[in-house]
């Protein structure tokens, strides 16, 4: 019993080692940058250390083995997709142009399994809190958002122009892709008639046909129409 247990230490050491430096030889990319072929790799090969390293038979030759073999097929794929640019477009995917000219692209958003609310969190991640800061937006191949935002949004900061500090206001969301959130209604201090009286405004009679509209006190309304 012991000696099994020596056995399952000493191999899962090898095997953590291997992994190390494996992935020091490839050069691969941090977590924060990885793309789904890389995601892929890594759950293959993690699968494959783990039945060598719990499979009574397996030694710890069997695990090099199958570190080294997989190695081998990934450094080799990233010659090909480093040689062959169009290779990596089908493995990795390209970037998603999902605003342009500070309007959503909903078909992208679809191509890509993205809703409102995944987008405004990718987006707050970026510090970006408003759709209307946005003149483009790109969804990259490791599902990270970039953001070009409108000159009005890139001013220099208050205190470089020696201008008193205004106060901030967080935007909130009243309706995401035809559905009112009516939490946030209440918390921007509106009701449904005020809402209803908006939207005539701009001539819209229904909730659904309000692909997302936003409220920022200092701004007003933000409103992207289906």
């Amino acid at each position: 019993m012991h000696l099994e247990l020596l056995q399952t230490g000493v191999e899962l050491l090898v095997g953590f080692i291997a992994l190390l430096v494996m992935l020091k030889l490839l050069g691969k990319a941090t977590l924060s940058q990885i793309t789904p072929f890389d995601f892929i790799s890594a759950l293959i090969l993690g699968d494959l250390i783990g039945n060598a390293i719990y499979d009574e038979q397996a030694r710890v030759g069997s695990i090099l083995f199958s570190v080294g073999i997989w190695g081998t097929l990934i450094y080799t794929l990233e010659m090909i997709t480093q040689k062959y640019r169009g290779t990596r477009k089908v493995l990795e995917g390209s970037p998603s142009i999902i605003v342009k000219d500070g309007q959503i692209n909903r078909k992208e958003l679809k191509a890509n399994k993205l809703d409102l609310d995944q987008l405004q969190h990718l987006l707050r991640r970026e510090n970006v809190f408003s759709f209307r800061e946005i003149q483009h937006a790109i969804l990259e191949t490791d599902g990270k958002v970039s953001v070009l935002k409108k000159s009005d949004y890139e001013n220099p900061a208050s205190q470089d122009l020696q201008l008193p500090a205004k106060p901030v206001y967080l935007p909130i969301t009243l309706i995401s892709d035809g559905k009112v959130n009516w939490d946030n209604l209440q918390l921007a201090g509106y009701d449904e008639s005020w809402l209803n009286k908006q939207l005539r405004s701009k001539n819209i009679t229904t909730y659904s046909d309000v692909f997302f509209l936003e409220w920022k006190q200092d701004e007003g309304l933000y409103l992207e129409p289906m």
